[in-house]
C-alpha cells in the first residue's frame, strides 16, 4: 500500500510538472530528545525488613496463577500473577472494525499464556523468568480523576525480596512502574532488573494495521525499528541512551520508558516459543545486606496519537513515525486536528488544508503553468529552428536560447517551483496514511472511514475523470504520441487509487479541482 501511494505522488508531481522540461525540445531525446540528568546508580535506600513486607503463604498452583483486573475510563487491564505481568489490556475507545458490534482493540496476549508483557526477572541473582507474585488485590476500579496502586510481591526464600508497584491513573494510558529489591540477606545481591515484552509472532495479513508491526526503540535520539525476521537466527542489542523501547503496529503502541536513565539496554529475540522477545535491563545494581534498590520506568499501552504521544514525554512522539519529511507532517497533522476541534469532521478538516496548501502554492504554481503556456506559444518558431538546424546541433542550441531570450522563457521555469512542492505532498500523505484520527472517522453519506477505501469507488473515479480535465488543460510541448501516453495516466492512477485511504482520494480530487480552476484562471491571463 505504502509503496503504490509514494509511487502515485511521485508520477502525478512528476509526470504533469516536470514532463515538459524531460521532453522539451530543447534537448535531445527530531525532535530532540529531552535530556536527561545523569544518575550514578539508581535509588537505593536501607531494606526493609521480610516481616514487614506483606505476608506470603504458599499457595498452590490455582491460586498463584490468578488473574488481576484493572479498569479505568480508558482501558480495561488484565495482569497476572506469573511474572507480575500484564496479561492484556482492551482499549475502550478504539474499535478492531468500524462497525457498531465491532470489537475492542485488544493489546497483548489475551487467552495465550506464553505471551505476556512486563514480565519481570533478575540477572545475577535467583528471579527466574515465569516467578509467580502474591498480590491480595483482585481487582481496581478507577474514575477519571482516581490514582491507585498494584502491588505484587515475591519472597525467593533466599533473603531477599522483589516488590513490583504499578501507579495507574483513570485518565491515562501512562502506567508508573517500581521494581524494588529488599536485601536482608548477609552478602551483597549483584545483578539487574529486566522486564521481558513478548510480541505474537508477526501479523501477515497486508493492508490493515499490522503492516508495520515490530519492535521500536528510541536510542542515540533516532528511531530503530526491527521485524521478527531480523533476529530470526541471532539477536539484537541497544545500549546507547534509550529512552524508550517497545512494539509497534500502524496505530498502537506498547512500550517501556527510561526514568533516570533506567533503561541501559534493549535485547531482540525470537524466543523458544517463535514469538518475538525484547528484554528490556536496567543498569546492574549492587545492593548491600540491608538496603534496597529501586528501578522506576513509565509504561505507555495505548493509541499512537500525536497529542497523547507528547504529553508522555521521553521522545515517545517519535514512534509515529512519518518519514523523511516528519518535519513538514507532524504540523499539517497539528493542523488538521487544530480545524477537526471546530469542524468536528476530518474530511472538512482535509478539504481546508487542501486550499490553504492551495493558496500558499499559488505563485509557484501560477509561475510554473504560465511558463509553460509561454513555452507552447514558440513551439512553432521551435520546429523551424530544429528544422534548420536539424544538422548542426551547437547553431540550434544557441539559436533556441535566443529565442527564449528573446521572449523572455525560462524553460526551467515550468519545473522548478513545483519541485519545492514535492515534499509538502509527501508529508501529507504521510500524515493522512499514517495518523489514528482518520481511523474509523466518517466523512458524508457512504464515507464512513477515511482511513479505509471508498466502498463504491465514487470517489477515486471522479478524482480520475478530474485528473483527465487537469491533463487535457494542461500546456504541452509533447508530441502526438506522448500526448496519448499521457492521457492515459488518469486511467491507471484511477485504478491505483481504488483502494487508497478514501482520505487520501479526498484530498487529491479537491486538489484536482482547484487545479483545474486555477488553470483556467491562468489561461485567461496567458492570451494565446
Amino acid at each position: 500500500m505504502e509503496k503504490r501511494a509514494f509511487l502515485a505522488v511521485a508520477l502525478s508531481v512528476a509526470v504533469f510538472y516536470l514532463f515538459s522540461f524531460f521532453f522539451g525540445p530543447e534537448k535531445k531525446p527530531q525532535v530532540s530528545s529531552p535530556s536527561v540528568a545523569p544518575v550514578a546508580s539508581l535509588q537505593q535506600s536501607a531494606a526493609v525488613p521480610v516481616s514487614q513486607l506483606p505476608a506470603v503463604p504458599a499457595q498452590p498452583a490455582a491460586a498463584q496463577q490468578k488473574d488481576i483486573v484493572v479498569d479505568t475510563e480508558l482501558y480495561h487491564a488484565v495482569f497476572s500473577a506469573r511474572g507480575a505481568a500484564l496479561k492484556s489490556i482492551t482499549l475502550k475507545k478504539y474499535r478492531e472494525t468500524n462497525a457498531p458490534d465491532g470489537k475492542p482493540v485488544v493489546l497483548g496476549a489475551q487467552a495465550d499464556p506464553n505471551v505476556l508483557t512486563f514480565s519481570t526477572r533478575a540477572t545475577g541473582f535467583n528471579l527466574p523468568e515465569g516467578t509467580f507474585f502474591q498480590t491480595d488485590v483482585d481487582a481496581l476500579n478507577l474514575g477519571s480523576a482516581d490514582k491507585k496502586q498494584l502491588s505484587f510481591n515475591y519472597n525467593s526464600g533466599q533473603g531477599f525480596t522483589v516488590r513490583k508497584i504499578y501507579t495507574f491513573t483513570g485518565n491515562s494510558y501512562g502506567i508508573n512502574l517500581e521494581t524494588q529489591v529488599f536485601n536482608n540477606s548477609p552478602v551483597p545481591l549483584v545483578g539487574s532488573i529486566q522486564q521481558v515484552l513478548t510480541y505474537p509472532a508477526e501479523p501477515k495479513v497486508k493492508d490493515n494495521r499490522f503492516d508495520t508491526a515490530g519492535s521500536y526503540i528510541f536510542s542515540d535520539d533516532s528511531l530503530k525499528s526491527d521485524k521478527i525476521k531480523d533476529v530470526s537466527n541471532t539477536t539484537k542489542k541497544y545500549e546507547n541512551n534509550i529512552q524508550w523501547a517497545g512494539f509497534a503496529d500502524k496505530y498502537f503502541l506498547t512500550s517501556v520508558l527510561s526514568e533516570n536513565r533506567s533503561i541501559a539496554s534493549v535485547e531482540l529475540k525470537k524466543n523458544g516459543a517463535g514469538f518475538f522477545e525484547s528484554v528490556v535491563s536496567s543498569p546492574q545494581l549492587t545492593v548491600a545486606p540491608g538496603q534496597s534498590a529501586s528501578v522506576p520506568c513509565r509504561l505507555f499501552v495505548g493509541p499512537k496519537d500525536i497529542d497523547i504521544l507528547k504529553a508522555q514525554g521521553n521522545s515517545l512522539v517519535q514512534s509515529l513515525d512519518l518519514g523523511w519529511f516528519t518535519v513538514i507532517a507532524k504540523p499539517l497533522l497539528y493542523t488538521l486536528k487544530f480545524f477537526y476541534r471546530y469542524v468536528g469532521n476530518y474530511g472538512i478538516a482535509i478539504i481546508i488544508i487542501t486550499v490553504i496548501l492551495k493558496m500558499l502554492f499559488f505563485p509557484l504554481t501560477h509561475k510554473s503553468y504560465k511558463s509553460m503556456k509561454d513555452m507552447q506559444k514558440i513551439q512553432p518558431k521551435m520546429a523551424a529552428l530544429k528544422e534548420k538546424f536539424k544538422n548542426d546541433r551547437d547553431g540550434m542550441n544557441k539559436a533556441v536560447m535566443e529565442l527564449y531570450r528573446d521572449n523572455k522563457v525560462n524553460p526551467m521555469g515550468g519545473c522548478l517551483p513545483m519541485i519545492v512542492q514535492i515534499p509538502v505532498f509527501f508529508a501529507l500523505y504521510k500524515a493522512l496514511m499514517f495518523s489514528i484520527e482518520l481511523r474509523h472517522a466518517p466523512f458524508i453519506l457512504w464515507i464512513t472511514d477515511l482511513a479505509d477505501k471508498d466502498p463504491y469507488y465514487v470517489t477515486p473515479i471522479i478524482m480520475g475523470a478530474t485528473m483527465f480535465i487537469q491533463q487535457k488543460m494542461t500546456p504541452s510541448q509533447m508530441d502526438p504520441m506522448q500526448q496519448k501516453m499521457m492521457l492515459a495516466l488518469p486511467v491507471v492512477f484511477t485504478f491505483m487509487f481504488l483502494s487508497f485511504p478514501s482520505g487520501l482520494v479526498l484530498y487529491w480530487l479537491v486538489n484536482n479541482i482547484l487545479t483545474i480552476g486555477q488553470q483556467m484562471y491562468i489561461n485567461k491571463l496567458v492570451k494565446d
